[in-house]
């Protein structure tokens, strides 16, 4: 089994950006946490961060036919991205949407996601955490 997790914008800044909100854990340490729990899972995870939109539109196209899975925490892009929304729903490939915070208990511009509606769930509000708890509930979805 095959796990694509992507990070976009600003998500590289982990454990320096308002640490009170994401904590100090850095993206490369999320990034290594989730693919060791992907190998004990039996998945293989691959990982990419790009703060350009079209970049990881991109990568969600050329995911099709190699990816089993999704895992996609779009930051501040899941609020805005009618493109990476539609990369999502054109793949088909099935897509859990990932935030560290409540985002709905937060401004209340992040409250509307433009992605959930063609993810197959979210994870929101575990810190770091929410990472692991969605790749574990994209594997067992995938089996």
């Amino acid at each position: 089994m095959k796990i694509l997790l992507i990070n976009g914008a600003n998500l590289n800044m982990l454990g320096i950006r308002e640490p009170d909100k994401y904590g100090i854990v850095s993206l490369k340490d999320i990034e290594e946490a989730v693919m060791s729990r992907g190998k004990e899972l039996g998945a293989d995870v691959d990982v990419y961060q790009s703060n350009i939109e079209g970049e990881i539109v991109e990568k969600i196209q050329k995911a099709l036919g190699v990816y089993d899975g999704i895992l996609i925490n779009a930051g501040g892009y899941t609020h805005t991205s009618v493109v990476i929304r539609d990369a999502i729903s054109a793949v088909k490939i099935p897509t859990i949407e990932v935030h560290m915070t409540n985002i709905h208990s937060r401004e209340e511009f992040r409250h509307t996601s433009l992605l959930s509606g063609v993810c197959k769930a979210i994870v929101a509000g575990f810190g770091s955490d929410s990472y692991l708890l969605a790749l574990e509930g994209l594997i067992s979805a995938l089996k």
